[in-house]
């Protein structure tokens, strides 16, 4: 039993003319959608495109921006790299978990928010950095970890 709108789904796969080399693509944009890749999702998608399933897990799990388990509405990426490291970016990762109450890799329980740590967001100068979905929080301490998190709640 489906717990998906198949037109949305329809429509994404249509958005790309049905063409089997946009499956990244329309990956992609499911993922948007519901913020991971729900199997049924999947196994949709696979039947529409003619596609084995086990090449579309191919895809799915070899590109780390994609996701099969649920995401929070909020995303929380903690650069530490080499900068952000030595500038205190574990500190703030560590402030971070304890806040949310979640470790890294994990989803809060009310689903806003999940929390990662990355290698390098390419904004050295601005170490430490938090990047909560698209935006950008730089120079970060340990007493401003709170307010980013209001900011998103």
């Amino acid at each position: 039993m489906e717990t998906f709108d198949t037109l949305e789904v329809d429509h994404i796969i249509e958005k790309y003319g049905s063409d089997r080399s946009f499956l990244i693509s329309m990956l992609h944009d499911v993922q948007a959608k519901y913020r991971f890749l729900p199997e049924d999702v999947l196994r949709y998608i696979s039947h529409k495109l003619d596609i084995p399933l086990i090449n579309i897990y191919r895809i799915a799990t070899f590109y780390k921006s994609f996701s099969l388990t649920p995401k929070g509405k909020h995303q929380i990426r903690v650069c530490l790299g080499t900068a952000c490291h030595v500038r205190g970016g574990q500190r703030i990762l560590d402030s971070l978990e304890r806040n949310l109450g979640v470790k890294t890799g994990e989803t809060t329980e009310d689903e806003k928010f999940t929390l990662e740590r990355v290698n390098c967001v390419g904004c050295c100068a601005l170490g430490p950095v938090v990047v909560v979905d698209k935006e950008y929080h730089g120079n970060m301490e340990v007493s401003k970890v709170e307010k980013v998190i209001e900011k998103y709640s």
